[in-house]
């Protein structure tokens, strides 16, 4: 169960004010479907974050636990520094896939998005340090859904009124205070 928590809380926490997250307003406004938008989102963060996953538990399986304990933890500070770097959205990863349907856009943009972005990177390390594998895909896969519905749901009014940056810091504190409590383990 402590895979699965600390998966949904370091990934809803990097999430915010990710490019993912403004691909979410992006699709809302122009596709005012929030439902279709959403199942998209889900189906395009499990794939996404089972192939994340998979490479992470099989990382782990090569390298000594020593090893792998400075990796995560180099990791760690990395996405943590990553996370401070505001993300800008790109009208492309809307477009991608349009002419499809709502669903089939917001898969392929969402896949696509995710793709060498902090969660994905943050699901491979979660992965080598953790176990069982399916609580880290389940875990970060709701962790995308808690940061990337609301936005959808109540689309430009809740991205004008977050506050990006603090929540930026946040999470890379989130990420600074995981590195050091693995160093010390």
């Amino acid at each position: 169960m402590q895979a699965f928590l600390v998966s949904t809380g370091a990934v809803a926490i990097a999430e915010i004010g990710d490019k993912t997250q403004l691909l979410s307003l992006i699709l809302a406004a122009k596709y005012r479907r929030p439902w279709p938008i959403c199942i998209g989102i889900l189906v395009a963060t499990l794939a996404n974050h089972a192939l994340a996953g998979a490479a992470g538990a099989l990382v782990s399986e090569w390298l000594s636990p020593e090893v792998l304990k400075w990796i995560v933890v180099a990791s760690f500070l990395a996405v943590a520094a990553w996370t401070l770097v505001p993300d800008k959205a790109d009208d492309d990863d809307a477009a991608r896939g349009a002419g499809h349907g709502v669903l089939v856009a917001t898969i392929v943009a969402f896949f696509i998005a995710e793709m060498g972005d902090k969660t994905q990177v943050a699901t491979v390390v979660l992965a080598a340090q953790y176990s069982p594998l399916w609580q880290i895909v389940a875990g970060t896969t709701l962790g995308m859904l808690l940061a990337n519905v609301p936005v959808v749901f109540l689309g430009a009014k809740f991205a004008e009124r977050l506050p990006l940056r603090a929540a930026r810091i946040g999470a890379a504190i989130l990420f600074l205070v995981l590195a050091v409590w693995i160093a010390l383990r």
